[in-house]
C-alpha cells in the first residue's frame, strides 16, 4: 500500500474535473446499463429507503438489504483497488517509451548533422572541379565571337569591293545576293558602332546602295528615253528591278513614279484641256486610250517588271486620278456647256469603265442590282429581282476601290440630274391626273378589285426605286439629301393630286384640303352630314363605286405609308453615314396617315347620315303615352338596316386593311353612341313605361352595335376587344341614364342624386338637368338650387374617394 501511495504522490496532478452535457451523460448510462441511483446529484437517501421499505412488513427483510449492499460495496472496493495498481504499471511502461525515443532522436540529430557536413565538402569539391570548366567555356565563347566578328568583317570587307566591281559592271543579276548578305553583316555589327573602322564601310555600304539606286533609275531613263543610242537590254532592267526590291523603298517609288508618268505623257498631251477631244462627248476615248495603251505594255515591257509590282495596275490608278482631276477642271471651265444628258452619258461610260478595271485587277464581278416590277415592296432586300434595270447596269460593290475613282469629279454636277429627275416625276405625275381624269373608274384601280390599290402609286415607287438605285452608284453625298427632297415633295404631289382627287363629291374634298393642310376645323367635321344635305332636306349618300373610291384612297395611302418607311431606310442605307440623321420623310408619313384618318372619317359620316333621319324620328315618339311595352321600336330597324347596307361593303373593300375597318367600327361608335344619347335627353318628358320601352330599344341597338364588325357575315367573329369596350361603354351610359328616368323622385331627393352620382360619376350638372327634364320633375327654384349643390357636393365625395 505504501509503494501505491507514494506512485500516488508521484504522479498525482492538479484535479481537473470534467462536466459533460446532460446529453452526454444519459448516453452513457444507456451504454453502461444505466447508473446507480445512489450517483444523482439529486439523490435523496429518505426517498430511497421509503420506497424500498415502503411498509412496517418489508423492514423484516432489513438484514439482508444490508447483506447485499456490503457484498457489492465489497466488490466495488476490489475493483478499484486492482485498477490502481494497473494505472501503477502503465505509468512505469509509458516512461520508459519516453526515455527510449529521446534516445533515438539524439541519435537521429547527430546523424542528420554528420550528413550536412559531407554534403558541404561535397559541394566546395565540386565548385572547385567546375571552376576551370567555366573558365574554358567562356574563353571557347569569346573565341567563337572574335572568330565570327573576324569572318563578317572579312566578308564585308571583300564585299565592298565586289559589290563596287559589280556596281560598274552592271552585273545586276549577281548583286543580289552579295546585296542581302552584307546587309545582314552590317546588321550584326550595329553593336560596334564606336570603331571607327567599321563605321567607314559601313558608310562605303551606304554609298554604294545609294549609287546603286541612282545607276539603276538613270539605266531605265536611257533605255526608255535614249533611243537608238541606248546600250540597256530588257534583260538588264528585268535584273535590275530584283535588285530595285532590297534596295531602299525609296528607290522603288522614284522609279515607278517616273515610269508611269512618261508611260502617261503621251495621253496628258492627246487630252490636254485645249484639245476638243477632251470634253465629255469624247469620254469614251480617254478610256479606249488606256484599254489599248495597257495592252501594247503588258506586250512588249510587261516582262521587264515582277508581278508582284502590279505596275498595270498602278498605271491605270495614275489614270484615273489625272482623268478625275482634269475632268473636274474641264467642268468647271466649260460648267455652262454641260446638260443633263451629256451628264449622264460621261457618267454611264466612267462607270461602265470602272466597273472593268474592277473585273480587270480584282478578278470578280460585282452583284447586280435589279427592279422587281412584281414585288409587293419595292425597297425590300429579301425581293428577288426578276425584271432587269432599264439601264442593264449592275450596281457597285462597298469594297470596289475602283467604282468612283473617276465618277466622283461628276459629283458636285448631279444638281442637274437631281434636276432632271425633278422634271421627270413631275411629267410623271401628270400622267397620272390625267389618265385618272380619262378613265377615273379603270385607270386608278389596279386588278384585284373594288377598295384595291391604285395602280399608279406602284408605277411611282418603282420609279423612285430607279432614281435611288441610279443616284447611289454616282455618290452618296449631299446630291442623296436633294434626291430625298425630291422624293419627299413628290409624295406630297402625289397625295394632294392623285390621292385627294380620287375621293367623290366637292364638300368631303374640300374637308379634306383643309384638314391636309394643317387647318383645324373641328366644327366643319362634326357637322359633315349637315353639308350633305341637300335644299329639300333630303340625306345626299355616297355610291357604292364612291365608297369603293375611298377605300381605295385608305388602302392606296396604307401602301404608301409603309413604302415610305422601307423608302426612309434605304436612302439612309445609300447615304453617308455622317448625313443619314438628315434625311426625314416622317411628314410625309404623317401626311398619308391624316389621308387615312380623313377618308376613315368620311365614312363614318357616311353612315351617321343614313342614321339621322332615324334617330330624329326617336324624338318625335309621344314616350309619356306608351302603356306597355312591345318589341323594338321602328327607328331601331332603320338603323340596323343601314348597319347591315353599308358595313359590310365597306368590310369587303378593307379586307386587305382589317385595322384601318376596325379603326372605322371604333370610330362609328365613339360619335354615333354619343348622339343617340343626345338624342335620348330629347325624348322628354317620358313615362316609367316609355322608359323601359326606350331602355329595350337600347339594349337591342346596343346588340346590333357590338355585332357591328361581322353583321351580315356568313363567318362569325369575335369583335376587336377594343371596340367592344368603347360600345360596352358608351352603351352602358345611355342605359343607366334610363334607369335613372325609372327611379323615383319625390320624397327622395338626395338619395336620387347619390344614386345618379354612382351610376353616372362621369356626367356634369347639365346633364343631371337633361335627366330631370325627362323624368318631368317640377321643382322650385329653392329646391332646384339645393339639389344643384348636393349634386355638386355628391360629385365632390366621389372625386375624393
Amino acid at each position: 500500500m505504501d509503494s501505491n501511495d507514494a506512485t500516488d504522490d508521484k504522479d498525482s496532478g492538479p484535479e481537473v474535473q470534467i462536466n459533460f452535457p446532460s446529453s452526454v451523460m444519459s448516453r452513457i448510462e444507456e451504454l453502461m446499463g444505466g447508473t446507480e441511483q445512489f450517483d444523482s446529484d439529486d439523490f435523496d437517501a429518505v426517498a430511497y429507503i421509503n420506497r424500498v421499505f415502503p411498509t412496517e412488513q418489508s423492514l423484516s427483510g432489513v438484514e439482508s438489504a444490508v447483506a447485499r449492499c456490503e457484498f457489492r460495496l465489497s466488490g466495488v472496493e476490489q475493483d478499484i483497488r486492482r485498477l490502481v495498481r494497473a494505472q501503477a504499471e502503465q505509468r512505469e511502461a509509458g516512461q520508459e517509451a519516453l526515455t527510449e525515443a529521446q534516445r533515438c532522436i539524439a541519435e537521429l540529430a547527430l546523424q542528420v548533422a554528420d550528413i550536412n557536413k559531407k554534403a558541404e565538402r561535397s559541394e566546395s569539391m565540386v565548385r572547385e572541379i567546375t571552376c576551370e570548366i567555366k573558365q574554358l567555356d567562356c574563353a571557347k565563347c569569346n573565341l567563337t565571337a572574335a572568330i565570327t566578328a573576324l569572318n563578317h568583317l572579312h566578308m564585308l570587307a571583300g564585299g565592298v569591293d565586289t559589290l563596287t566591281t559589280m556596281t560598274k559592271n552592271r552585273q545586276y543579276k549577281e548583286i543580289a545576293l552579295p546585296m542581302q548578305a552584307i546587309m545582314e553583316v552590317l546588321q550584326h555589327f550595329e553593336c560596334y558602332r564606336d570603331i571607327r573602322e567599321l563605321s567607314v564601310l559601313r558608310d562605303q555600304v551606304h554609298s554604294i546602295r545609294h549609287d546603286l539606286g541612282n545607276q539603276i533609275l538613270a539605266d531605265f531613263k536611257q533605255a526608255f528615253t535614249g533611243g537608238s543610242k541606248s546600250n540597256i537590254t530588257h534583260r538588264t532592267l528585268s535584273e535590275a528591278c530584283g535588285v530595285v526590291d532590297i534596295l531602299d523603298p525609296k528607290v522603288k517609288q522614284d522609279l515607278l513614279k517616273w515610269f508611269i508618268s512618261m508611260q502617261l505623257q503621251e495621253y496628258q498631251h492627246l487630252y490636254s484641256s485645249e484639245q476638243e477631244c477632251a470634253w465629255l462627248t469624247h469620254i469614251e476615248r480617254r478610256y479606249a486610250w488606256l484599254k489599248k495603251h495597257l495592252l501594247t505594255f503588258e506586250d512588249t515591257l510587261g516582262n521587264i517588271f515582277p508581278y508582284q509590282w502590279a505596275l498595270s495596275e498602278n498605271i491605270a490608278r495614275q489614270f484615273c486620278k489625272i482623268t478625275s482631276t482634269e475632268l473636274s477642271n474641264l467642268m468647271a471651265a466649260r460648267r455652262n456647256e454641260l446638260d443633263v444628258k451629256l451628264l449622264l452619258y460621261a457618267i454611264q461610260n466612267t462607270y461602265n469603265f470602272e466597273l472593268l478595271l474592277h473585273k480587270r485587277f480584282t478578278g470578280t464581278d460585282l452583284k447586280p442590282d435589279n427592279v422587281d416590277t412584281n414585288s409587293k415592296q419595292p425597297f425590300d432586300n429579301e425581293t428577288k429581282d426578276n425584271t432587269a434595270d432599264s439601264d442593264g447596269q449592275q450596281a457597285e460593290g462597298s469594297s470596289s476601290s475602283w467604282v468612283g475613282l473617276i465618277g466622283s469629279c461628276f459629283e458636285p454636277y448631279l444638281s442637274l440630274y437631281i434636276n432632271s429627275l425633278d422634271s421627270n416625276l413631275s411629267s410623271l405625275i401628270e400622267r397620272f391626273v390625267q389618265d385618272a381624269k380619262t378613265s377615273p373608274s379603270e385607270a386608278n384601280m389596279t386588278a384585284s378589285g373594288e377598295g384595291a390599290v391604285i395602280s399608279s402609286c406602284a408605277d411611282l415607287f418603282l420609279f423612285y426605286k430607279k432614281c435611288l438605285v441610279q443616284c447611289a452608284r454616282l455618290t452618296t453625298g449631299e446630291p442623296m439629301l436633294e434626291l430625298a427632297g425630291v422624293f419627299q415633295k413628290y409624295l406630297r404631289e402625289y397625295a394632294s393630286s392623285v390621292l385627294q382627287a380620287a375621293l367623290p363629291r366637292t364638300n368631303p374634298t374640300s374637308l379634306l384640303s383643309l384638314s391636309l393642310s394643317g387647318n383645324t376645323v373641328p366644327s366643319i367635321v362634326t357637322n359633315l352630314h349637315t353639308l350633305l344635305r341637300d335644299e329639300a332636306g333630303n340625306v345626299s349618300r355616297y355610291t357604292k363605286q364612291e365608297i369603293s373610291k375611298i377605300t381605295s384612297v385608305i388602302t392606296t395611302s396604307e401602301y404608301c405609308l409603309e413604302t415610305t418607311i422601307h423608302l426612309e431606310q434605304k436612302l439612309k442605307e445609300k447615304v453617308s453615314p455622317k448625313l443619314s440623321d438628315k434625311i426625314d420623310l416622317t411628314p410625309e408619313q404623317d401626311l398619308f396617315h391624316k389621308i387615312i384618318s380623313n377618308c376613315i372619317q368620311m365614312l363614318v359620316q357616311d353612315l351617321e347620315t343614313a342614321c339621322e333621319p332615324a334617330l330624329q324620328s326617336m324624338t318625335k315618339i309621344s314616350w309619356l303615352s306608351f302603356d306597355n311595352v312591345g318589341d323594338q321600336s321602328s327607328y331601331v330597324t332603320q338603323i340596323i338596316m343601314h348597319l347591315k347596307n353599308t358595313v359590310p361593303n365597306l368590310r369587303d373593300n378593307l379586307s386587305s386593311s382589317r385595322k384601318y375597318f376596325t379603326q372605322f367600327c371604333i370610330r362609328f361608335a365613339n360619335s354615333f353612341i354619343p348622339k343617340f344619347i343626345q338624342n335620348v335627353y330629347k325624348c322628354k318628358p317620358i313615362s316609367t313605361v316609355g322608359s323601359e320601352q326606350l331602355l329595350l330599344d337600347t339594349h337591342m341597338l346596343k346588340t346590333a352595335l357590338l355585332e357591328l364588325p361581322s353583321i351580315g357575315s356568313e363567318v362569325k367573329r369575335a369583335a376587336p376587344a377594343t371596340y367592344t369596350k368603347v360600345v360596352l361603354k358608351l352603351m352602358t351610359k345611355a342605359e343607366m341614364v334610363l334607369k335613372l328616368v325609372m327611379a323615383p323622385l319625390e320624397g327622395n331627393l338626395e338619395g336620387f342624386v347619390t344614386q345618379f352620382v354612382k351610376l353616372l360619376p362621369d356626367c356634369s350638372l347639365a346633364e343631371f338637368h337633361k335627366v330631370l327634364d325627362m323624368k318631368g320633375a317640377k321643382l322650385s327654384k329653392t329646391q332646384m338650387s339645393n339639389l344643384d349643390a348636393v349634386f355638386k357636393n355628391a360629385c365632390k365625395s366621389a372625386d375624393v374617394k
